[in-house]
């Protein structure tokens, strides 16, 4: 990767929120932001329109729930859905991520930190979108929205 800054905004696919972050490629940290309301997977485009336009990042990443044993889940099929709409709508570079773990991670930071446990009034979306982020900036690995989930990974049980 360049050493030239470039901004990455990452998300926490969803049905009914997507956790957001941003981050930044030379300190390969990253912040979460508030999430995204969505309605059966489908974001609110108005507002993540304005969190594009007031970030502007050049690249996107998603996260893909995959099962815990490695096969595709039905949700890591939506996420990549997602994960193209987005690249196709705002014609940015978008990456996939393995992201097992990352939301039990996130309502263990939340808690540690005196969060609730609440998670529906106090989300723990945008940690996950931070945790799944920063794991891609460790990684080697650049998976582009468009590949075939099949040609990477098992095809689950329905």
């Amino acid at each position: 990767m360049s050493t030239d800054n470039q901004q990455v905004m990452g998300f926490d696919f969803g049905s009914g929120r997507i956790g957001v972050a941003i981050g930044q490629t030379i300190t390969a940290t990253a912040s979460p932001l508030d999430p995204l309301t969505a309605r059966d997977g489908k974001p609110d485009w108005q507002a993540l329109d304005n969190l594009i336009a007031d970030w502007q990042p050049s690249t996107l990443v998603v996260g893909l729930p995959l099962n815990m044993d490695g096969s595709i889940s039905d949700m890591a099929r939506r996420a990549r859905k997602f994960a193209n709409r987005i690249q196709d709508r705002y014609q940015l570079p978008c990456f996939l991520i393995d992201e097992r773990l990352t939301t039990a991670e996130a309502k263990r930071i939340h808690l540690e930190a005196g969060g609730g446990t609440n998670f529906k009034q106090e989300s723990v979306d945008g940690i996950a979108a931070r945790l799944l982020l920063e794991d891609w900036f460790a990684s080697d690995t650049r998976i582009p929205s468009h590949t075939r989930l099949e040609d990477l990974y098992v095809i689950g049980n329905p």
